[in-house]
């Protein structure tokens, strides 16, 4: 019996960690383009990808920020490019999904509903900053919902709905599973649904052995054989619970987005150093890692060549 193929996403830069954090978090046009590409190469089938504005680090949901990186990266490795619909906690919807729209990717992330989104708990660790706008970031989190109400997540599968663009499903809750459900029920999603449970991110589920499997068993509930499922553990939790969900039968997301580390105290110095961990964690389980064009099956894409990138 041929070994299960485990898709690995990587997320390269996302919107949380400032520059501050760390030296190696790519900010540039050409940082994103390397790390997404050595990412590719250690093995991500998935590229998930924010922008950056390049002198202040600040997140930039421009059509004009992503067309610096993305053709680039799109020319030079075959891997699946997903574009964030999420962009910032601060940004609204309809900034949020512009380049999603715009580009037409085959996957497009969409958080699946409102929360409470705490960074300011990261004051305790770095109290000097680079830029600025770093403190205000993680100190205005304190009163901060992350907004994704039934209407903004319309508006998004309404916008993309004729891309033929599959989403990253991001659930940071048990709710967030019944609203997906929700959205099943109506017709306004296909299955197989990509589902991206997230744990540890203060206002969402905990990081917890127990909350990834209840998270597993009420996705299996509701969805039966229609889902896909991918973990992402925030921070130091990251290779804990990928190695618990890669046994469970699920994939993995990595990446500076989620976490700076690639083990106890230690940085990790690009995106592909936590690729080959998780590499290591699927391959030691006797499993094997998928290809890009292997995700493309297992998802069910349009594939790369019906983008507009």
């Amino acid at each position: 019996m041929a070994p299960r193929k485990v898709v690995i996403t990587c997320a390269v830069t996302g919107a949380i960690h400032t520059p501050t954090m760390s030296p190696h978090l790519p900010i540039t046009p050409d940082q994103i383009v390397a790390d997404a590409i050595a990412a590719a190469e250690a093995g991500a089938a998935i590229l998930h990808l924010h922008a950056r504005n390049p002198e202040t680090g600040q997140p930039d949901q421009t059509i004009e920020a992503f067309q610096r990186f993305l053709p680039r990266i799109k020319q030079q490795t075959n891997a699946v490019i997903n574009i964030t619909s999420g962009g910032s906690p601060y940004m609204k919807v309809e900034e949020r999904v512009r380049p999603a729209a715009h580009f037409k990717p085959e996957v497009a992330s969409l958080n699946m509903g409102s929360m409470n989104f705490g960074l300011f708990h990261l004051l305790d660790k770095y109290t000097e900053f680079q830029h600025p706008w770093e403190r205000d970031h993680l100190a205005n989190t304190r009163d901060l919902v992350f907004r994704n109400t039934f209407k903004d997540i319309e508006y998004i599968l309404e916008t993309c709905y004729d891309n033929g663009t599959r989403f990253e499903f991001e659930c940071y809750d048990i709710g967030h599973l019944y609203n997906l459900k929700h959205f099943l029920e109506r017709g306004l999603v296909k299955p197989p649904l990509f589902v991206q449970s997230v744990f540890g991110l203060l206002g969402g589920i905990g990081p917890h052995p127990e909350d990834v499997m209840h998270m597993k068993r009420t996705a299996d509930r509701l969805f039966g054989d229609q889902y896909r499922w991918s973990v992402l553990g925030a921070g130091r939790h990251q290779l804990a619970i990928a190695a618990q969900a890669a046994a469970m039968g699920g994939n993995i997301r990595v990446g500076l987005e989620d976490s700076l580390w690639a083990g106890a105290g230690k940085l990790a110095t690009s995106n592909a150093d936590q690729v080959r961990l998780a590499r290591s964690i699927i391959e030691g389980l006797g499993l094997e890692v998928a290809t890009p064009d292997e995700a493309r099956g297992i998802l069910e894409l349009k594939g790369g060549d019906k983008v507009d990138i």
